[in-house]
């Protein structure tokens, strides 16, 4: 399991929009549409039950802009060969 394994819609909407993301409208089906006002990017959030699948998450994420790390609170990677020397 990754990084971004076992998240639930809920969780993921709640960090979303702590990041800045809003809610912009209803979409076919279970499917919604957020956007991302300060990078005007907008993404599709599916709003089914169950964990969200990892590659789904992180296609959400992509699409809005949004860091892996920025979505899990955490210091961005240092670069490969990068020494704290």
């Amino acid at each position: 399991m990754g990084r971004l394994a076992g998240f639930k819609y809920r969780e993921i909407v709640k960090r979303l929009k702590e990041l800045g993301l809003t809610f912009h409208r209803q979409a076919a089906g279970s499917h919604e549409i957020w956007f991302n006002e300060p990078l005007r990017r907008y993404t599709t959030i599916p709003n089914h039950p169950g964990d969200m699948p990892e590659g789904t998450l992180r296609a959400i994420l992509r699409q809005a802009g949004v860091e892996v790390h920025e979505f899990l609170d955490e210091p961005p990677e240092a670069p490969e060969g990068a020494s704290d020397a």
